[in-house]
This record gives structure tokens, sequence and C-alpha cells, in this order.
């Protein structure tokens, strides 16, 4: 029996052995009973990928970072650049990452048999999602260590408790500033305002006194959590119960992919729509509470600023955020898709992803400003002294915010557990990419080793981690977010474009799309071949020279990086990139053919395994594609109208 006959009874050939259904289902726990791809196995229902893929790219940057940067750029205003780069490169390359995977069934790098000699993107998702996520996880640890605290009454940073170690510095409210007042007398005394007022005196110029401040909040963050030391140079000890978090968050991510996506994909039902009732009860919260409105309307209401659209940093802000929440270019998307049945709407599935990931990010920012809106009306503040982005909202502004709500332990313990729930749903997806990569390049040895697979990844990176909790540890997973997230996604975006647009030939990768969901007129590929050919790869341009052009050095807090830390930064982009180069360099000179020319259009064209990958599927490209095998790409592919 041919490998043909083999797929269509149902019975699986791997490692030159031929298995039953049930056999193979033993040996790999990714495999079903009803699954079309009996060797790889599929999603057990189209409801898991969905679940699967919107928790994925709804993650810590629809709650923290997306309210803030529609503030700072011109609120209500800022969904205009917003929309638009959704549409001209977020569902683009969503729509594009997503068929690409489900079309040949295979991870981010054995994907690139369509174009070898772009192998090398495939292995820079794989680096840099297993940077960016080693730091990652170190968040989650975070929330679950706030989960944890905020089982006590009253919350431990509410105030500024002995106990914990606050220092003089610590006050609920800043304090008033002081003043070395010049007396008649010739002497000098340091006074508070509340003095000089009953006195009816003002200070000078330059004799007031700044009394340091930090809430309780701010310090409870920097003394407790994270014993933070005052530069990455003094890494000191491993802060042990950040470590055990550590430990407990990855345990998550080995039992949530002990049997790959039968498993992972039971728990998103969980994870990924939880969020959406915790949101919604923080929003009902927050909108009861006094000084509401005036979050709400720093956010999205009477403040925008359309003047602010004139500005290139806000359409760059804009343009980032798609990509950092929908994930394209790390790899992730090819690999969930490729667990896909062969004939999935993967059309469909991006729009509804898509729409469901923007309105969340909008969403958020309703749930977490009424809050802060109501923070600043209690300290008499302007909210734009309390809005904050990333970790400063996340583990400081908020959680004071809700420490002086009644119930106080409550909302914080919806709050963190909301926090830990979307930042599980992206590690699953991510370190699934990197195990899914590792066995498709491995099968004969890793395929029927899951759980051993699983297990030592995630202890590996689990050790790897241990740097960044440490006391200097914040440092560390700010520096790896800082470089790993922005322009290296963007530059492996824009070569998965080229590659597949112009070098495989768009016309074909079209035909390719067609053969899982269907003809369609025209009309309809004509905005699709636009983007990926001319406006997405464009767009992505602009934005990656404007990211350099205004490159500036990173800080945290009042810690700028030293020069070592910033070249590190820059190593780890070339440590991943660097690859893209080398692989395309090996692939030409192992090419056959006597001249360059004939060498980089050998390494231009598929591999003659290229295709879907079960038998039937191939069977029925030949029929529509007929010279789909031997079709040209790379440097003949002008002159073949494939674009």
């Amino acid at each position: 029996m041919d490998k043909k006959g083999l797929a269509t009874s149902g019975f699986s050939q791997n490692n030159n052995q031929i298995y039953t259904p049930a056999e193979t289902s033993a040996i790999d726990g990714n495999v079903g009973e009803n699954d079309e791809n009996v060797e790889r196995g599929n999603w057990s229902s189209k409801t898991d990928y969905l679940l699967s893929v919107i928790g994925f790219t709804v993650g810590l940057g629809n709650i923290w970072r997306f309210p803030y940067l529609a503030y700072r750029n011109g609120g209500g205003a800022f969904l205009i650049p917003y929309m638009l780069m959704l549409a001209l490169a977020g569902m683009p390359m969503f729509f594009f990452e997503s068929s690409f995977g489900q079309f040949a069934s295979l991870g981010p790098v054995a994907v690139w048999k369509a174009v070898p000699i772009l192998q090398g993107v495939g292995i820079a998702m794989v680096l840099l999602i297993t940077l960016v996520h080693i730091s990652y996880n170190c968040i989650i640890a975070y929330s679950l260590f706030y989960l944890f605290a905020s089982f006590q009454s009253p919350l431990p940073w509410s105030d500024c408790f002995s106990w914990w170690g606050a220092d003089e510095t610590c006050s609920r409210t800043p304090r008033d500033p002081l003043c070395n007042l010049t007396l008649d007398s010739g002497y000098s005394e340091v006074v508070n305002t509340t003095w000089l007022q009953a006195n009816n005196k003002t200070c000078s110029n330059g004799s007031e006194i700044h009394v340091p401040h930090q809430g309780p909040g701010e310090q409870y963050w920097d003394k407790v959590v994270l014993l933070r030391s005052r530069s990455i140079d003094e890494t000191g000890e491993i802060v042990w119960h950040v470590a055990l978090c550590l430990l407990l968050a990855w345990l998550m991510v080995v039992a949530a992919l002990s049997k790959g996506i039968k498993s992972s994909g039971k728990v998103v039902y969980f994870t990924a729509t939880f969020p959406y009732l915790l949101l919604t009860i923080l929003l009902i919260r927050g909108l009861t509470l006094e000084g509401a409105h005036k979050g709400i309307e720093f956010y999205i209401g009477s403040q925008s600023d359309f003047s602010k659209l004139a500005d290139a940093e806000v359409w760059k802000d804009a343009a980032a955020q798609i990509f950092y929440t929908l994930g394209v270019g790390s790899g992730s998307l090819i690999t969930l898709s490729s667990y896909n049945k062969f004939h999935n709407n993967c059309y469909r599935d991006t729009i509804i992803v898509c729409v469901v990931n923007c309105a969340t990010s909008v969403f958020a920012g309703f749930a977490i400003f009424s809050v802060l809106g109501h923070m600043a009306h209690v300290q008499d503040k302007p909210v734009s002294e309390v809005a904050q982005s990333g970790f400063g909202l996340a583990f400081i502004a908020y959680p004071e915010a809700i420490a002086q709500l009644p119930w106080a332990p409550l909302w914080s313990t919806l709050f963190f557990f909301m926090l830990l729930t979307v930042g599980l749903d992206t590690q699953f997806a991510a370190v699934e990419g990197i195990l899914t990569s590792l066995m498709d390049q491995f099968p004969k040895y890793l395929q029927s080793k899951r759980l051993l697979l699983t297990t030592g990844v995630c202890l590996l990176l689990f050790l790897l981690g241990l740097v960044c909790v440490t006391q200097a540890g914040i440092y560390w997973v700010h520096l790896t977010d800082y470089f790993c997230t922005g322009w290296t996604f963007i530059t492996v975006g824009l070569l998965e474009l080229v590659g597949r647009s112009w070098i495989y030939g768009v016309n074909r990768f079209i035909k390719d799309i067609e053969m899982m969901i269907g003809e369609r007129n025209w009309l309809f590929w004509l905005w699709w071949r636009a983007c990926w050919c001319f406006i997405s790869p464009s767009l992505l341009v602009v934005i990656l020279a404007w990211s350099l052009a205004t490159f500036s050095t990173p800080t945290y807090g009042l810690m700028e990086y030293p020069d070592w830390a910033i070249a590190l930064g820059w190593c780890m982009i070339i440590f991943c990139i660097m690859w893209i180069p080398i692989i395309a360099t090996v692939k030409v000179v192992q090419a056959e053919g006597s001249t360059l020319y004939q060498k980089l259009t050998a390494a231009c064209t598929s591999s003659p395994d290229w295709g879907p990958y079960l038998e039937q599927h191939r069977g029925e490209r030949h029929r529509r594609q007929p010279n789909s095998a031997e079709a040209p790409n790379a440097l003949v592919l002008l002159t073949n109208s494939e674009v």
C-alpha cells in the first residue's frame, strides 16, 4: 500500500513503520480518532482553535499597553490610525500566516520548504519567541505573587506598613514641599508650606526642598516583590519567592501542553473566556466609582485630540501595537494554524480573531481608566499623573487604586487572576511554537516523546530565566522586551511577505489558499494581493526605518542602562536575525547549478516535498495546478507574471 493509500485509509506511516489510528494516538497525544492528519493530529474542534488563537493574541498588551497608548496619542482619535494599521498590516499579515501554516501543516521552520533560501526566517522566529517568552513568564510569575498576596486583608500595598519594610519616604499622598527660609534674624530654618501660608510668607526661588516620595504600591513593588537593586550591574541574589512563582508558571505550561493541542485546546475554554467575565466585573465596578467619568473622558471621550494625527509617532505606535497584540511575525500563528484541518476557512477565522482582539483592547481601556479616574479623583490629581503603561500600570497604579476600594482583596484577586489567564494563553502558544518546530525537524526522535520534550524545554527555559528573578531581574525583563519585541518582529514579517509574495509568487499562493477555502472572484483577491505585495511591505519598511531613526537609550525608572547592556540588547537582535543570511548562503552554496544565477534560482525554488501534508490533498493540488511542483519562483518570477 502506497503513502496515498495509507492516508486515505486512515493508516499512518511514520519512521518507516505503519500504525493504525489507535496506535498512532497512543504514540502521539496530539492525535485523536477523528483527526484528518493521523501523524501530526488536528484540533479537536474549531472552537478549540479559535479560543487558542484568541487567547494567544489577547494578552497583556491589550490590558496594560493599549489604554495608555490611546490616552497618550489623542484618545478617541487614536482609533483612526489603529484601525487603519489593522486593515493595512495586521489583518493581511494574520491571514497570510494562518493560511501559510494551514496549507502545509508545518511549523514556522519546516514551512519554509516553500522558499528554502528563507528558512532562516523560521529559525529567527523560534529564537525570538524563545528569548521573549523566557522573560514573559516572569511577568506571569509577578502576577502569581500578587494573586497570592491578594488573599490578605488589608492588602499589603494599601498603606506604608513597617512589617514589609516601608521607609520614611513612603506616603499614600505626596508630601508638601519644604522651604529653607531665611528669617529676619539672619538664621535659616526649614519650614513647610502650611507655616508659610499661616505667616503670609513665600518661598524664594532656589530655596524649595522637594521631599522624596514613593507611594506604598511602588515601594511594595520595589522592596518586597523585586527586592530591586540599584542597577543592572548589581545582580544580587535570586529572589526566591518570585523564582518559586516562576517555577509554578512553567509547571502550568507543562501541564497544559503535555498532550499538545489536545490538552491546551481544552484549557483555553477557561483561560481564554474567563478574562472577559473578569473585565466586565471590573468595568461595572469601575463605572460605579466617584470620578470614573474623568478617567473615561481622558481615555477616549471629550479629550480626543485629532491634531495628534499629524504626528508620525502616533502612527508608529498604532502599527507597533497591532504587531504586538496580534502576534504576527512570531511563528505562533503558523504553529496554531498548522493543526487545522486542510479545508478550514482561515479567512473567516482572520476576521473573527482580529475583530475580537481589537474590541478587547478598547473594552479593557474602559475597565482600566474608570478605576484610574476614581484614583485621580480621590488624590485630587489630573488623570495624566496616575495613568501609566506596562509594569507601572499592572503592578503599581492599578493595584494602588484597587486597594482604596471596599472589598479590595476581592477586586485585587480578580484583576491578577485575569492577568494570569491572559498571560498563560499567550505562553501556551509560544511554547507550542518551539515544540512544534523541534518535532517537525526531528520527527523520528521526538514525535513519540511529547511529554519528555515539553518538560525538557520548559525546564531549560526556567533555568535560563533565573537571571530574570534576581534582584536585577526586572532590568533584564525590560531589556529583553525593549530590544526583542519591536524591530525584529517587523523585520521577520517583512521578509515573510517578500518571500511568499515576490519569490514564491502571490498568484500561486492565492491558488493554494483557494484549495483550502474555495475559489473567490478577482475582486476579493484584489485587496489582499495589493496588501501582500505592496501596501503592507511598504508600511513595514517605513515603520522599521522610523523606529531605528528615533531609537533612544532604554531606561527603567531613574536607571539608565550601561553601554554593555545596550550592546547586549543589539547582540540579542543580531543572534536572532543572523541565521537569515547564514542559512540563505548555505542554501545557495548547496544548490545545484554551475552559475550563481542558477544556484540562486534553485535555492528559491520550492523543495520537491513542498505542498499539503496529506497525499490526498497533494493529489488535489496537482489536479488544480498541474505544474505546481515545478512552478518557477525567485528570479524568473516577474517574467511569468506571478506577482
